[in-house]
Parts: C-alpha cells; structure tokens; sequence
C-alpha cells in the first residue's frame, strides 16, 4: 500500500497462478471486491495514474482509453442493438495499445482476472480456503452486473440523469490522479527503536506489522494543516490477504486508544493519538 508502483504492477501484469497458493490466489483483491465492487476507486486511480503520467507529463486520453481498456467485458453474443446513447462496455479495439491490459475479444483484465479466480476455485480446491469453496456461485452473474457498472463510469461528470449520482465515474477517476500525480514508492525505514515501540503498543489480537504499515502511511500521506488521513479499508484488506483488518484490527486499535477512526462504505479516516 506504501509503494504504489509495485501495486500498479499487481492490477496490471498477469497474474502466476502457478505460484498460487490459499494466501496470494486473489492477489491484490479479495471477494468484496469482485462481488460488491467496493474498493475500486483506489484500483482505478492507480491504474490511471500508471498510465497519465508515464512519459513524465500528464495524458489524461491515454489514461481514459487505459481504463476502458481494463474494465472491458465482451457483449452477449446474442446482445440487442444498443439504444442511442447507450455506453460502450466492449473495448477490444484497445488491444494494439493496451495488449496488457484488453485481448482482442474484448476481455479486460479486471474480467479476465475474476474468470480466472473462477477457473482456479474450481480446479485447485485443496490450495482454496474452505469458505472461499462456494464464492464461484456468488460470481455467476459477475459479467452482467460488471458490464452493467462500465456503462456508469462512463456517464459524464455533469450529466442530466441522475443513475450515477452516487457511484464513481471515469471522469472522478481522472481528477483524483491528475491531483495525486505520478506513482509513487512512499515506503520507508522506521528506527529499529520506534519499531520496537510500535511493536510493544500492538494490542493482542492484532498483527504488528498492521499498525506499523498503517503508521507508515499515515505519515506519508498526511495532508499538511490535517492530522487525518483517507484510509481504503477495503484495499488494505486485500494486502494482508483478510478481512479481519477492516472488521476487527481497527476496532481493536481504536479501543486500545492508539488510533481513531470512522469506517463506511469500504473506506474510513483515521488519526493517531
């Protein structure tokens, strides 16, 4: 979560499901992600910054065709002629630009990725932790819902319907990475002192390196004039590899007094104390 290039590589390159085992098969993501779609907005942002900003000045059309490119998904093969306006969710044209990222039928990576995950479950159940068995059924209907969530992102930032209202849109992608700007690797090197610290105030319950990692990036993303930080619970979730990170770590550092924050909708604010 601290160095954002090396995550930017693990929403794009192809994943060595060879090397896959009951902790890393999900790689950067985990089942709330692929279901819900929560936790994207970070993705998205990272994966359009990876692209804005990798000839050294901002290319904000490049980044919108790398996004297309990513969140593709092939149309029924039966699919009724689209009604005028209708957004386009079918991105293979993409492929000579972005063959990383789309294959010329239109699979884009994050489509690919969850048929994939599928594919794995089903053939390498003894390398699946056991209530991740029956998440397949849960995803049965991912193509439709995932194409049905393209079409909003691609609705326009000041459009008169109102359907996206309340989601994430290309458009705000694109802002939030031109603000943020090029990756970054924000990691750093504690005092073998200050890590002991860290260590010695982890209440039970909870890993140490969860409170070295979020004090770590705290400090590295602290706005100046604020003592909080936007904190993607979601996406940290899925880099411990549990979801014990947003439903039960936080709870306990905020009971222990080290840290406060507020969680919904996947994402929180928090300050140290």
């Amino acid at each position: 979560m601290l160095n954002e290039k090396e995550e930017f590589l693990a929403y794009t390159s192809k994943p060595d499901y060879r090397k896959a085992d009951k902790h890393t098969y999900l790689g950067r993501f985990n089942f709330d992600m692929l279901t819900k779609f929560i936790g994207l907005t970070r993705v998205l942002t990272i994966v359009a910054r990876g692209y804005m900003f990798e000839s050294g000045e901002a290319n904000i059309d490049r980044a919108r065709r790398a996004l297309c490119a990513w969140c593709s998904v092939p149309e029924p093969k039966k699919d009724q002629p689209k009604k005028a306006g209708q957004s386009q969710t079918d991105f293979g044209y993409l492929h000579e630009q972005f063959p990383e990222l789309v294959d010329s039928s239109g699979n884009g990576w994050f489509y690919s990725f969850v048929q994939n995950t599928m594919r794995f479950i089903k053939d390498n159940p003894e390398k699946v932790p056991k209530p991740d068995l029956k998440k397949p059924e849960q995803l049965k209907g991912f193509a439709a819902a995932w194409r049905k969530k393209v079409m909003q992102y691609q609705v326009p930032l000041y459009s008169a319907h109102t359907k996206a209202a309340w989601i994430i849109r290309f458009d705000d992608i694109l802002a939030d990475a031109l603000e943020q700007g090029a990756l970054q690797n924000k990691d750093f090197e504690l005092s073998p002192e200050f890590t002991e610290q860290l260590i010695s105030a982890t209440p039970k319950g909870v890993k140490p390196e969860v409170l070295i990692t979020l004090y770590k990036y705290y400090m590295a993303n602290t706005q100046v004039g604020t003592g909080w930080v936007i904190l993607p619970v979601t996406n940290f979730d899925a880099y411990f590899g549990t979801t014990a990170f947003g439903r039960r770590y936080l709870q306990l550092l905020k009971e222990a007094n080290i840290i406060e924050t507020e969680t919904g909708y996947g994402v929180s604010r928090y300050t140290f104390h």
